[in-house]
């Protein structure tokens, strides 16, 4: 009986092993999709293989900017400028809400409104010059050997081209191994070569080129007005507490409202500087010129190929469509560039 029974049951264990072991050669088999990988302990070899993403060209751009957002938002390498201008405006503002507005006076919730409206304005356009494409040039990925005309551009580093019936020099550039296009510079902070180069700012901490010259212009603008305005309520409010009758004398004045006094120094520092700067600039988009081409004295031994005549000049400064990056920062990088 005993016998027997051990015969009948034992198929049943047999089975039930057998199930058993499909069952757990079944989760061996497909536990890395119902365990996620970040707790498993196998071997890599196990684990589904993942490519990596593809490498961008900002990400081994040769210059030395700084790239954020995925390439959309390029910088210059050395922030420090455009931090200490970001400062000066937003202190400037606050001694002016804190110190210069009168409650007792005629409208100043208006004034304040103003102030910070102008100051709002100047910090976007600060932020939109040093963190636009200033017109980068793409470099030349072709090494020198396979150059055309190599030997005869290691005896000379420049050639001439005819713009508009004037004869210009086009120089090479050895870092960006290939000759420069008209008007345009290498910047030796950025390590690039910039279309219309203007020069680089260190307030802003970015080149000034084609792409951002009209929003440099717009800043230094804004910036004037921002200051001005500034410098303006100051003196009154100085003249105010000065004429009281109970008023004291500049040395006490000093003494209780230090901030008043310095930021109407500083508003009229930088509102001298500011229309120096402006004036300048605005004689130079007069002229169809840049500062490098006027530092250089680009023009002083031929015309002007670009000039269109005042009017013509500042619509092509002010008012012409941009043209777009010459080069995508988000493009995938091609194989074997630098």
């Amino acid at each position: 009986m005993n016998s027997h029974q051990r015969s009948t049951e034992q198929p049943d264990d047999d089975s039930f092993s057998s199930a058993m072991c499909d069952l757990k050669s079944s989760v061996t088999k497909n536990w890395r999709f119902l365990i996620p990988s970040c707790f498993s302990g196998a071997s890599p070899s196990a684990l589904p293989l993942s490519s990596p993403p593809p490498t961008t060209v900002h990400q081994v751009w040769p210059g030395r900017n700084v790239f954020f957002l995925d390439g959309r938002v390029i910088c210059g390498p050395d922030p420090r400028g455009l931090i200490l201008s970001a400062i000066s405006v937003l202190l400037a503002e606050w001694i002016f809400l804190a110190y210069v507005v009168d409650p007792s006076s005629k409208h100043p919730i208006l004034i304040a409104v103003f102030s910070m409206a102008l100051a709002a304005t100047v910090l976007v356009t600060l932020l939109l010059t040093a963190t636009r494409d200033p017109g980068i040039i793409p470099r030349n990925q072709t090494s020198a050997s396979q150059e055309p005309g190599t030997s005869n551009l290691r005896r000379t580093r420049s050639q001439r081209i005819v713009v508009d019936g004037v004869e210009m020099k086009q120089k090479y550039c050895r870092v960006c191994k290939m000759f420069r296009a008209p008007r345009s510079s290498h910047c030796a902070v950025c390590d690039n070569c910039v279309d219309k180069f203007d020069h680089h700012c260190p307030w802003i901490g970015q080149c000034i080129g084609l792409r951002n010259y009209r929003f440099y212009l717009l800043l230094i603008a804004l910036a004037l007005a921002f200051y001005t305005y500034t410098l303006a309520f100051s003196v009154r409010r100085i003249r105010v507490k000065l004429d009281a009758p109970a008023g004291a004398g500049f040395f006490v004045l000093l003494r209780s409202s230090p901030e008043m006094l310095a930021l109407a120094a500083f508003s009229s520092m930088a509102v001298c500087l500011l229309a120096c700067l402006l004036a300048f600039h605005a004689f130079l988009v007069a002229m169809n010129q840049t500062s490098h081409e006027r530092h250089k004295e680009r023009y002083r031994s031929s015309s002007n190929p670009y000039d269109r005549g005042a009017v013509g000049n500042i619509k092509e400064c002010l008012f012409q469509k941009l043209p777009p990056p010459r080069v995508n920062f988000r493009a995938v990088a091609e194989s074997g560039t630098n």
